[in-house]
Parts: C-alpha cells; structure tokens; sequence
C-alpha cells in the first residue's frame, strides 16, 4: 500500500510539473502575441489536464499559477487600464472561472469513477460482476500460459436457494447471498476473485493454485459456508465443480464452460458435493 501511495504521489508530483511547463508556455505565447489576442482558451489547456491527471489539489494550483501568469502577461504587455484595481478583479474573475472549470472535471472525474467501480461489482453482494470476472480470467488464462503458473476455478451453485425465496422473501434470499459472499471473503485470499455470474452462481478464480492444493482450499470454503447457512437456518447446499489449469483454453469462456460443467454433473448426481478435475489441455 506504501508503494502505491508513493507511486500516487510521483504521478501528481509529475502532472504538477507538466502543468507548471504548459502555463509557462501559454503565458509566454500570450505575451508574444500582444495583449489584441485573446489567449483564455489555451490556459485552460494545463488546468484541464493537471485537474483530470493529478487531481484537486494540483488542479487548484494549476488555476492559480495561471491567474497569476495571465496578470503578469497584462502587466507587462502594456495593457492599460483606468484603474489599477482593474487587474486585481480581471485576475480575480479569471481565477473564479478556472476554479469552476477545475471543479466541473473533478466531479466529472469522481463520478466516471463511480460508475466504473459499480460496473466491476455486483450492486447485491459486492462480489466481481461478470464482465470484470471474465477480463480477470482472461488475464489470468494469458499468465498461466505464459509463464507456467497454474490457477483453479470454482463454479458454486446454492442448492434449493428458490426455496428459500419462496418461503422467507426475495428480502431473505438478498440476505442470503450476501451473507455467502462475505463468509467465502473471510477464507479467501486478498489475490483470489470471487464473482456473482448468476442468480445464484458464483465462480472463485484461485491463481497460483494447483492440483494439490485446490481441493483443501475447496473444502475449507464449503464448510464454512455450510457452518454460516446453519447459524441462520437455511436450508440450502452447495455444488461445485473445480477445475485445476497447468496450461488453459483461450477463453474464459471454454474454460468457465467446463466448470460449469463439473457443477452439473454434482446437481444431477445429488447435489451439495465438489467434483474436482484437472485440465489436460
């Protein structure tokens, strides 16, 4: 988190320095041409661009430094004005429109932040949504044939969770997966990827797992989630296919097919077992 964090502050430090340049340039191009030219866009171009990049801070200082510039640009092209205050309130107004302009992209930014964050999540759960899954997957398919490094994936159905909805509500069903996704959070690791493709399908995308290590991994998920649908009284199971990749298909879509499949094979011989396999490409 440390690295993160100081690689953060090295891109704003370096988006702050980008900015400094552009205004330097745009007042210098503003003085050469003569105070006849209107230059008001092109300041923009460097509060624009350290805003979106750097973030609100530096975006703030980008309005000020090119308030300031734009006013020295007045003062020393031999603007004149009747007052001398007069360069004060065009600073002035000039500093509040930049602000405006800088404050209009970061809640533009905040917001295509938010819509991209809820795009990768599920809105009930808060597991991956199906299309961040399948990039993830996609990614991981890639590394594995790369680079040798094996992954497992886990396709989970909830047994007789219908009965569950038609019995207690939509409302307990709701509870239901989210109670489901938080208990297998708590045995996962901070690098495996737990998605809802489903109703009430999940998939758990285990990297760096081979064959010898899937099915203590499997097992330990199950059982706490048979210990977490016990607490609440809830009658329902689990039946999971897992599959280990030494090398993978090229699609997440092959891949999660064969998994989806292996769950299948548990639903129709009984329900709440695992049935592991391992790919041999």
């Amino acid at each position: 988190m440390k690295t993160v964090a100081r690689l953060d502050e090295s891109a704003k430090a370096y988006w702050g320095l980008i900015g400094i340049v552009l205004v330097v340039v745009v007042a210098l191009l503003d003085l050469l041409t003569g105070y006849e030219l209107s230059f008001s866009l092109f300041y923009l171009l460097p509060i624009a661009v350290v805003t979106w990049y750097g973030g609100r801070r530096a975006g703030l200082a980008a309005c000020a430094l090119s308030a300031t510039a734009w006013l020295l640009v007045d003062v020393l092209g031999g603007q004149r004005h009747s007052q001398p205050l007069i360069f004060v309130w065009n600073a002035a107004i000039r500093l509040g429109f930049f602000l405006i302009v800088a404050w209009l992209l970061t809640a533009l930014k905040s917001e295509l932040e938010r819509e991209r964050q809820l795009s990768r999540s599920d809105y009930l759960t808060g597991a991956a949504s199906p299309s961040y899954f399948y990039d993830l997957l996609k990614l991981e398919i890639d590394r594995c044939n790369r680079n040798q490094r094996p992954f497992t994936l886990a396709y989970f159905d909830i047994d007789n969770f219908k009965s569950i909805n038609d019995q207690f509500g939509h409302s307990t069903g709701d509870q239901l997966l989210h109670d489901v996704v938080a208990r297998a959070r708590r045995r996962l690791r901070k690098t495996d990827i737990l998605a809802r493709l489903g109703g009430d399908e999940l998939a758990v995308l285990l990297p760096e797992t081979n064959q010898q290590g899937a099915p203590t991994v499997i097992a330990s998920l199950q059982e706490a989630l048979l210990s977490e649908m016990k607490l609440h009284n809830w009658a329902v199971t689990f039946s999971i296919g897992a599959m280990t990749f030494p090398t993978a298909p090229a699609t997440p879509n092959e891949v999660i097919g064969m998994v989806d499949a292996l769950m299948y094979t548990v639903k129709n011989a009984g329900k709440n077992s695992v049935r592991y396999s391992v790919y041999a490409g």
